[in-house]
């Protein structure tokens, strides 16, 4: 610089001129330091932190629906946990995760220096956060009834978290910034939950700004009496609408567990229903005239006189009562209504296990549902212990067991750990609690290989139908519905629960459904059969079979060219026998025990191998099957001429 300079004084003087510039250094003139001051974090932190706070939202609301969905919450109902203890119990968990997710939230906040949690005072942001947590999780129960299932749950809920963010941001900082929308009406917008946690954290960004301009601190509880501090007035919407939604939430969640439906609709019709009473319901929903009266069934004519008797005493000593019930699914989309269930009665007292067949579809699922409470029956009534259906559910789920079609497990849970959750919820603790789980676990095979020390989500299906098992009869429940429990399991497996089960039914009623005539004539006093549901015939295995089945069955199989001489056989030994099979030379053939002699067709039968080659045959007496088959075919074959 100074060369440059020289030069061109000497162009302007000449070389003579002698005229130089001393330039030895240059230097700032000097002024105060300054640095970067603003804060991001109060900038964008009311949008940013409210979504933070509102994702513990669809985390509760998932959490309710998948016990709605896989109908855990009814599965705990009725092994004896009641709406307040489940409110209490989910509360406080979801309270406890909610003030440790926030205390961490603004410690960790504070700790990385951000101004918006260290400027604040720390009163105010736990009030404030505390209050909206409470107001999150009645907010997540409330909106629990309405979904039914968790993919629907989640993406609304995480539409709204971030739909009303964004929208609240918008709005509540324009409005307020803007100065011209009238203050009264923001008030109005706080009571939406999303506006409110907004406006909250838009006051503590604002006092944090300015802090970190001013060295000033943060709000403090004497700023709250400010007419300009919208925070009092946020605080106070948020608590008083915890309290006002706390009993509506409770109210509506109770409707729709009662009536097991989430839709608005439905809680509202229910809601308004008239109570039945101890007597017959009425409903004239069910237009079923066909009634028919035959004489192979006086059992059930006789069932239901014992029906009307109980009826009209108060305490019967009956264990479960069944009057007229009935179950139709109204049809859609111009399809027909189907009659699941048509006009069963039944009455089964304490030590008996009663075991209802029927093919697919002909309603024994159905009403096992009506029994424990996840339908209502369309019209007709039950009574449990004295209990109706219809009104006192929550007093039969506190004795009874269950053991549904399909099984209903936490995923993350070990077998144990599912048998010490209902054995508490049956009132056992301490060592009968340790007995009860151990024998428990014993007798369905789950102590073998640690199984009972595993999580279900690694159980085989068989195992899992075994644990369902256990939880049914695990306690002291009085009434026990199996349905179809031996399903998937192995012949040892079936052969431990058959013993659990002849155990167990000494002092309480036992219902099962099945397919396996095996089990139902092992386990059941008595026995029914059920057709397009309507009840067929009812009695003891014993009995059934006399009635139904008093005839042999001649089994023989030869030649196609001998058939001709196999039906002469079976003629000559009875004229009216009865063919029931044919196929590719196996012919069978009933034969009426009191017009046939079992020496007669043996002595028939050697006659007959002498002439034609026999190459197989056999003399069987009648089993449950035949007469499962029998009746089963009967009554499909009569619906079909009707």
């Amino acid at each position: 610089m100074r060369w440059v300079s020289n030069a061109y004084l000497q162009f302007l003087q000449g070389q003579g001129s002698g005229i130089k510039m001393l330039l030895e250094f240059t230097k700032e003139m000097p002024k105060q330091a300054t640095r970067l001051t603003i804060d991001f974090s109060s900038l964008i932190g009311p949008l940013f932190f409210e979504w933070v706070v509102a994702l513990l939202f669809p985390v509760m609301l998932t959490y309710l629906v998948y016990e709605k969905q896989h109908k855990l919450r009814t599965m705990m109902k009725m092994h004896g946990l009641g709406n307040g203890p489940y409110w209490i119990i989910y509360y406080a968990y979801f309270l406890i995760l909610s003030t440790v997710y926030l205390v961490l939230f603004v410690i960790f906040g504070a700790l990385i220096g951000l101004n918006f949690f260290k400027t604040n005072d720390y009163g105010i942001q736990f009030v404030f956060f505390f209050s909206f947590i409470n107001l999150q999780i009645v907010l997540s129960f409330l909106a629990a009834t309405f979904f039914s299932k968790v993919n629907t749950a989640q993406a609304i809920a995480y539409l709204y978290i971030f739909g009303s963010g964004l929208m609240a941001g918008s709005l509540i900082r324009n409005f307020l910034e803007g100065g011209k929308f009238p203050r009264h009406w923001i008030t109005v917008l706080e009571i939406i939950p999303a506006f409110s946690l907004y406006r909250g954290l838009y006051e503590l960004s604002q006092y944090a700004i300015r802090a970190s301009e001013t060295g000033n601190p943060g709000i403090q509880w004497s700023d709250l009496n400010d007419h300009t501090n919208g925070m009092r007035d946020v605080m106070i919407i948020i608590i008083v609408e915890w309290l006002v939604l706390l009993p509506v939430a409770y109210y509506f969640d109770y409707a729709a567990s009662v009536g097991n439906s989430s839709g608005l609709l439905s809680i509202i019709k229910r809601l308004l229903r008239k109570n039945p009473t101890w007597r017959r319901i009425a409903v004239n929903e069910v237009a079923d005239n066909d009634v028919h009266v035959e004489m192979e069934k006086l059992d059930i004519i006789k069932e239901r006189e014992t029906v009307d008797q109980v009826l009209q005493q108060r305490n019967s000593g009956y264990a479960v009562v069944c009057d007229d019930l009935k179950k139709v699914y109204h049809g859609k989309d111009g399809n027909p209504d189907k009659y699941a269930v048509r006009g069963l009665s039944l009455a089964l007292p304490y030590g008996e296990c009663l075991g209802i067949l029927g093919p697919n579809g002909a309603g024994k699922s159905s009403f096992i549902s009506m029994m424990i409470g996840f339908s209502k029956p369309t019209s007709g009534n039950a009574f449990v212990q004295d209990f109706s259906i219809h009104t006192d559910m929550e007093n039969i789920y506190n004795s009874m067991g269950v053991c549904p079609q399909n099984d209903m497990l936490w995923e993350m849970l070990t077998g144990r750990e599912h048998l010490q959750f209902y054995g508490r919820l049956k009132s056992l603790s301490g060592s009968a609690l340790d007995l009860a789980v151990e024998e428990s676990l014993r007798s369905v095979n789950l102590l073998l290989g640690g199984a009972a020390d595993k999580q279900v989500r690694k159980y085989s299906g068989g195992m899992k139908r075994r644990l369902s098992i256990a939880i049914s009869l695990i306690g002291d429940a009085k009434v026990v519905y199996m349905d179809e429990p031996s399903t998937g399991l192995d012949p040892a497996s079936r052969k431990s629960l058959w013993t659990a089960v002849k155990q167990a039914k000494q002092d309480r009623a036992i219902i099962l459904t099945t397919h396996s005539m095996e089990e139902a004539e092992v386990l059941c006093d008595r026995l029914c059969i059920m057709v397009d549901g309507r009840l067929q015939c009812i009695g003891r295995p014993k009995e059934l079979i006399a009635r139904y089945g008093g005839y042999y069955v001649l089994t023989m199989t030869t030649s196609s060219e001998f058939e001709r001489e196999v039906e002469d056989l079976a003629l000559k030994l009875l004229p009216n026998a009865r063919k029931v099979y044919h196929l590719s030379g196996t012919q069978k053939y009933e034969l009426s025990k009191q017009q046939v002699r079992i020496a007669d067709v043996f002595m028939a039968v050697e006659n007959l191998k002498r002439r034609v080659e026999v190459q197989a045959w056999g003399l069987a007496d009648t089993t449950m099957e035949d007469v499962f088959v029998k009746v089963a075919t009967g009554a499909q074959s009569s619906d079909e001429l009707s």
